[in-house]
């Protein structure tokens, strides 16, 4: 939730890019693809499939949480590719596209990248887009094209249509603005806005937390410590690792929500480290 970000002019190595779309059930669906660097030292690195967030209603190609993460994640030696998928609309009530079209975007697309890598791809979603990664991870599943996917990684996700109880530690951590604006009652106004439906909030394809995962993909987790959907994330993780999901959970201090979309901090630079090197194991 909030603003997203622009992204900033770039000044590191040359990333090539390119900008297309691919056929989803809804139409269209807008994605952009980044290339390594030419000087960057070939690797076995497989192709990484990244969603942005904005709460389910905001947020784009050009969004520092979508552009900035990609162009980290190539000079790094991965290919990528970002998803533009269909937005809800900002005001509940409102005509637009809510679950399962967004969802339905995001799988179309790991759909087109799976097919061309033999071995396998990585996804990779931030707060509304990990959710949309693992509901996408669920329904691939569910519709028995499951394979393809090597490992999941999710940053400060939320994942369950009910917000978790928040411990009291936590909401003494809590500074700014999203102290206000994450919490239970505003969480399940977005969730619901997203689904459309009471009845789609229950649906594991919507709100992955609470459902049992099956043979969900390894996966890594960076949470921030100052916000208020670590409940989330931190639950979700546990849910995984009781079905013997092999999970990596770290929490970065004193930061909080929504770092990626901020490539200025030190913490946008930690979190992508530990998803290079996380994923150069997968």
């Amino acid at each position: 939730m909030g603003v997203p970000r622009r992204a900033t002019v770039d000044s590191g190595p040359a990333v090539t890019t390119e900008d297309a779309v691919v056929d989803g059930p809804h139409g269209p669906v807008p994605v952009r693809r980044y290339s390594p660097p030419t000087d960057v030292t070939a690797t076995d690195a497989v192709p990484i499939v990244w969603v942005h967030g904005g709460a389910f209603v905001s947020g784009g190609l050009d969004q520092s949480e979508s552009d900035a993460v990609a162009r980290s994640l190539a000079r790094a030696g991965f290919p990528v590719t970002t998803v533009g998928y269909r937005l809800a609309p900002r005001v509940p009530g409102l005509r637009g596209f809510r679950y399962p079209v967004p969802v339905d975007d995001v799988v179309a697309v790991v759909n087109e990248v799976v097919g061309t890598a033999p071995s396998g791809v990585i996804l990779g979603g931030a707060s509304s887009g990990a959710c949309l990664v693992a509901a996408a991870v669920l329904r691939r599943r569910e519709s028995g094209t499951g394979g393809g996917v090597r490992g999941v990684f999710l940053a400060y996700g939320t994942f369950h249509a009910l917000m978790p109880r928040r411990a009291p530690e936590l909401v003494r951590r809590l500074r700014g603005y999203r102290r206000y604006t994450h919490v239970p009652r505003l969480v399940r106004l977005m969730n619901l806005n997203y689904a459309g439906t009471r009845a789609a909030l229950l649906l594991p394809d919507a709100f992955p937390g609470g459902h049992p995962p099956g043979d969900f993909p390894p996966t890594l987790f960076i949470d921030a410590d100052r916000d208020a959907l670590r409940a989330s994330g931190g639950e979700f993780a546990r849910e995984l690792t009781d079905a013997a999901v092999p999970v990596e959970y770290h929490v970065l201090p004193d930061i909080g929500h929504a770092f990626f979309d901020r490539p200025e901090i030190p913490e946008f630079a930690q979190g992508i480290r530990l998803i290079v090197e996380w994923a150069r194991r997968h």
